[in-house]
């Protein structure tokens, strides 16, 4: 019996050496891949008529606000100001009543000066795979910057790319605190997912429906 749980015991670490290889190389392949397409700032990034910006929530579950979301709707309007980019798509989570990443997105920019003819809504941005895939078969987009923190605009460059699309990524000022470092925990096996989405499950947006004129 010993000997047969030493069996199962090695087993197990080396399912979990592999799957943790697996995964360090998906991450890997995901920062390298998608380095060039990057940009911090904002003189240097390509111009585009659309910026995608990807959801998050207003507000922490503890009521304090996402520094995420603030920087991600600064960097926004910055690019939007300078004319690197013309419209603008907010995608994000509308699966309850109560929780809107997208029209608070909306409301921040059109507060921060954005014209509400300037901005389209998506509702059914459920995760950063179905937003980039819908800003092409939705709103119809092939050349768009994608607007995020680093470490997310390397997974949805990442997805862009796997589509064929011309995209880039403009990062959106980090969060330097635990928040942070829990998101780039959650955002390594993300990254792992987005490979497994792309190249082994071949996944689809949980809605796509008819589309849509972004502009």
């Amino acid at each position: 019996m010993k000997t047969g749980r030493k069996k199962v015991f090695r087993a197990i670490l080396g399912l979990i050496f592999i799957s943790l290889c697996i995964a360090i190389g998906c991450n890997i392949w995901l920062v390298l891949t998608t380095k060039k397409q990057l940009f911090s700032d904002i003189q240097r990034i390509p111009p585009n008529k659309v910026g995608l910006v990807l959801g998050t929530s207003k507000f922490f579950s503890n009521g304090n606000h996402n520094l995420f979301f603030r920087y991600r709707i600064e960097a926004a309007v910055a690019l939007f100001e300078s004319k690197k980019i013309r419209h603008i798509i907010v995608s994000g989570d509308n699966s309850k009543i109560a929780y809107n990443e997208t029209q608070d997105m909306k409301n921040a920019l059109v507060a921060a000066g954005v014209p509400d003819s300037c901005i389209t809504l998506d509702f059914a941005g459920f995760r950063t795979f179905d937003s980039v895939i819908r800003c092409n078969k939705v709103f119809g987009q092939t050349n768009f910057t994608i607007i995020s923190q680093e470490f997310h605009n390397q997974r949805a460059v990442f997805i862009g790319n796997s589509l064929g699309l011309e995209v880039v990524g403009f990062n959106a000022k980090a969060v330097e605190d635990a928040h942070s470092f829990k998101t780039l925990i959650r955002e390594f096996f993300a990254k792992t997912r987005a490979v497994f989405d792309i190249y082994i499950f071949h996944a689809e947006p949980k809605f796509l429906g008819e589309k849509v004129k972004a502009y």
